[in-house]
């Protein structure tokens, strides 16, 4: 494994290194045309390290695996395990142990993701490269270019550095891995201004990773390996991402549990100890009642209601790459994407073909579809859209001559002959164009109109609104010549007949507006995080009736530190111009104001965003980087798909909360009712074995929650694992569990006269009663009878309750300690057992209010 290297010559150039002349730039003074010697590469190889990414000393596999038990819920349930091994329940101690390896085990899974995010990175760069030697061009390893080489490019290389441009010809490269634009980028050398600070306006540089579309330049390299562009990139994909918002619910959870555990336990031991009770009984009883506060079986619940929405998922052609991400798409309250390829269909069309009025023109159609079929050379993506628009039969022309494309003039000229006279057409820059005119059309006029100052205002004007709506402009112009004209030469490229404008865009997808605006229903923001400019962003929003409430530029972000940065986030949904580091910035301010948010890339220049989102969703199409980083693959581009998954994961976290709740609020108020009986009862309540058996039977009745249904308010709003709401539903139902089991105590003392061991069997049978029978008020906000539970859920809980009351009559109830109660106790049980599920629905209900009022307070 390589050491971890710079890459880049010792002193360190500015960040905007492309605005420096390349005199300046470190290692250029001694390297001439002739590029660098060989002893010189050599030394430079050795200095400045290999030309590759960054790679990281992996933890061996042990201590990636051991790192997992570092959650507080685990820990808990850890301990509590070994104390059951250790008091001789086994069976205890198998259950939890195996729940807790299963889960810790599905999340190890996950952890070389970002490993094989940056392995795909390093792959997707070209393996040789050509640059001057000793003066004479030769082919070596990428991993062997170093700062001060001279890179020889040419049309469909793979750029194997970030370095200046010396010297092109018609010089196009294809960067939309970095900055997501759309076009080729023209690259020249030259000085830049001083405000061409980011990686677009780079129009003299060229980036490791990015492609040559046409012609051909030669670059002087500037940074190798991990201080590229693209470099950057990978090491931000070795880093660890901040935790989702389902594992600091989960740390907060297990630390809420941990702390009732620690307090209720330490007052068992001081209240047994002030009361002289045998000491070891005391210790067996606060260990059972640890293990009994304990939620052993959510690892489990969430494991498998994790895994049964990603089998719904994938029949919705939604592959889930890692478990947790679905509950986080359901707790999403902001979702970003990006645009190329993700919102659009990430190829161009020629959408509109207008005159100098600005009225559609099918002359101006020809006469593009006849520069375009004709021009030589390696067509454009331009090119492609006007070929791809309409077939025109082109039969009765034949080319004679043309004016190839240049950086210089930045238009193409073809000269035809169709029999009757020879026509030059020209297209190119739509200034360019318009400035070679001396006339123009006008349609249903024969005549050509002299071009004077008002025509060429108007023309400008109607270019100028084409911008502003986001296209991509090119003039189209013609000229008849003699029809002896023999060649095509650039001076022929003057007094021309301005015909109209070819108007380009990226064309939103069908089916985007309808999912966003979904998304956006379900209590989502949408915001669009792109390297492309706002005008096509704006007009990208039109199409997708997207309202624009704030725009955020890459240079407005540049200037701000974080503080400032999660202030304007809030206000913004456009995000332009930016580039990788500056998405990866918007997602974490997102994430640091305390939203759940998702991301969905197909890009390179996605890949850290992707990482450090909550969820970070790709595309079957996406490259392997993006989709190696992202949790989720959309198989489908259909993105109605996402507001499924949306659904899903609400479903999901819905039952999760499902278990939650009935194990916090039932749970404690019998185990709160345990410590309290210690105050004033000669004996132990309830055995410690009985206590164990009571929570081993209530997991049972709880094992089918995964199955149940979720109410549709459940699902209306996102919801995040918010603690205090949870300790409230605890603090407000849990009082009522234990007032009924006091209550239980006076029946059992004062109506029944029981000894110990009839006591302990009541208590047992009316605790594990009411705990497993309110699981179907707890499990909905509304009216139990109208929110159906699953039948599997029916079955196990009436199953349980009625295994419970029978149990104090079979031997192995005699085993455990019970005796058989008498029939006037079932008798007050169902009455009691009625009356509790009555109360705690209206209290339920009444906290849900309270709950609702107060949110719509706050906010």
């Amino acid at each position: 494994m390589n050491k971890p290297t710079s890459s880049v010559a010792p002193d360190s150039s500015p960040k905007a290194w492309w605005l420096e002349p390349p005199a300046h730039q470190e290692g250029a003074s001694d390297a001439s045309t002739n590029g660098l010697t060989s002893a010189e590469a050599k030394a430079r190889l050795g200095r400045c390290g290999p030309n590759l990414f960054r790679d990281h000393e992996e933890q061996p596999l042990w201590l990636q695996f051991m790192a997992r038990f570092k959650n507080p819920l685990v820990l808990l349930l850890l301990v509590a395990s070994a104390i059951s091994a250790m008091t001789g329940e086994l069976t205890n101690f198998f259950i939890i142990l195996v729940m807790v390896l299963f889960s810790v085990t599905l999340d190890f899974v996950q952890e070389h993701r970002a490993g094989k995010a940056a392995a795909s990175l390093r792959q997707s760069v070209s393996v040789r490269a050509r640059v001057i030697r000793d003066g004479q061009p030769c082919t070596v390893k990428v991993s062997e270019v170093v700062p001060g080489d001279i890179v020889v490019l040419s049309a469909g290389d793979m750029i194997p550095a970030d370095g200046l441009v010396l010297e092109s010809n018609d010089f196009f490269v294809k960067q939309a891995l970095l900055t997501g634009e759309s076009y080729p980028v023209e690259k020249h050398a030259g000085q830049l201004a001083a405000g061409a600070t980011e990686i677009q306006d780079a129009a003299n540089a060229v980036f490791m990773g990015t492609t040559v579309i046409s012609g051909s330049a030669r670059v002087l390299v500037v940074r190798t390996g991990a201080a590229t562009a693209i470099g950057a990139i990978a090491d931000t994909l070795t880093r660890t991402p901040p935790p989702t918002a389902f594992e600091i619910g989960t740390h907060r959870f297990g630390m809420l549990i941990m702390r009732l555990t620690i307090l209720l336990v330490l007052f068992v031991l001081l209240v047994n100890a002030f009361m002289h009770k045998p000491w070891l009984d005391s210790f067996l009883f606060a260990v059972a009642l640890a293990v009994g506060l304990t939620p052993e079986l959510l690892p489990m619940v969430v494991s498998v209601t994790l895994a049964r929405g990603a089998l719904l998922m994938a029949k919705k052609k939604v592959i889930v790459k890692r478990l947790a991400a679905i509950q986080n798409l359901g707790s999403m309250d902001v979702f970003c994407t990006d645009k190329t390829g993700t919102l659009t269909e990430a190829k161009i069309r020629l959408e509109q073909h207008t005159d100098p009025q600005g009225r559609p023109s099918e002359r101006v159609l020809e006469l593009a579809y006849l520069n375009s079929f004709f021009e030589t050379g390696l067509k454009s993506p331009l090119d492609e859209a006007i070929l791809a628009h309409q077939n025109i039969d082109v039969s009765a022309w034949r080319k004679i001559d043309e004016v190839p494309f240049d950086f210089e003039r930045r238009r193409v000229s073809v000269l035809l002959d169709k029999g009757q006279g020879r026509l030059l057409v020209v297209k190119g820059a739509s200034e360019e164009i318009i400035g070679l005119c001396a006339s123009y059309e006008e349609q249903g006029n024969p005549a050509q109109i002299p071009l004077d100052k008002a025509a060429r205002e108007k023309i400008h004007a109607v270019h100028v609104d084409l911008e502003k709506e986001g296209f991509r402009v090119l003039g189209i112009a013609w000229r008849e010549v003699p029809a002896d004209h023999p060649h095509a030469v650039i001076g022929d490229e003057a007094e021309l007949v301005f015909a109209g404008f070819a108007a380009f865009l990226d064309p939103a997808k069908e089916s985007a507006g309808q999912a966003l605006a979904a998304l956006q229903e379900s209590g989502i923001s949408v915001k669009i995080v792109t390297g492309d400019s706002e005008l096509v962003t704006q007009h990208l929003c039109g199409q997708l009736n997207i309202p624009v409430v704030g725009i955020l530029t890459g240079k407005e972000m540049a200037a701000m530190d974080d503080a400032a940065l999660r202030v304007r986030v809030e206000k913004a949904n456009l995000f332009c111009r930016v580039n990788p580091a500056q998405k990866e910035r918007v997602i974490l301010a997102l994430k640091a104001r305390g939203h759940v948010v998702g991301y969905l890339g197909d890009g390179i220049n996605d890949a850290p965003s992707l990482h450090a989102a909550d969820v970070g969703l790709s595309v079957d199409s996406a490259v392997d980087v993006a989709k190696e980083a992202a949790d989720m693959i959309l198989l489908d581009h259909d993105l109605h798909v996402l507001h499924d998954g949306v659904m899903e994961g609400r479903r999901t976290f819905g039952n999760i909360m499902k278990y939650i709740m009935m194990g916090t609020s039932s749970n404690f108020g019998n185990m709160f009712s345990m410590a309290g009986a210690a105050l004033f009862l000669p004996f132990l309540p309830m055995l410690p074995t009985q206590i164990l058996l009571n929570n081993v039977l209530y997991d049972i009745s709880e094992v089918p929650v995964p199955l149940d249904k979720v109410d549709a308010e459940e699902v209306r709003r996102p919801r995040v694992m918010d603690m205090k709401f949870i300790r409230n539903f605890m603090l407000t139902i849990g009082p009522i569990s234990s007032a009924f089991d006091f209550l239980t105590f006076y029946v059992m003392l004062s109506v029944l006269q029981a000894d110990e061991k009839l006591f302990q069997t009541g208590w047992f049978v009316e605790s594990l009663c009411t705990q497993v029978l309110v699981i179907f008020v707890i499990r909905t906000r509304g009216n139990p009878f109208k929110s159906r539970p699953h039948p599997v859920l029916v079955a196990t809980s009436f199953g349980v309750a009625l295994l419970g009351a029978v149990l104090p009559f079979t031997p192995i109830g005699t085993y455990f300690g019970f005796v058989p109660p008498p029939a006037s106790f079932y008798l007050i049980l169902a009455g009691m057992a009625l009356a509790y599920l009555v109360i705690v629905d209206i209290a339920k209900r009444a906290f849900y209010r309270w709950h609702v009022t107060k949110g719509v307070v706050q906010q």
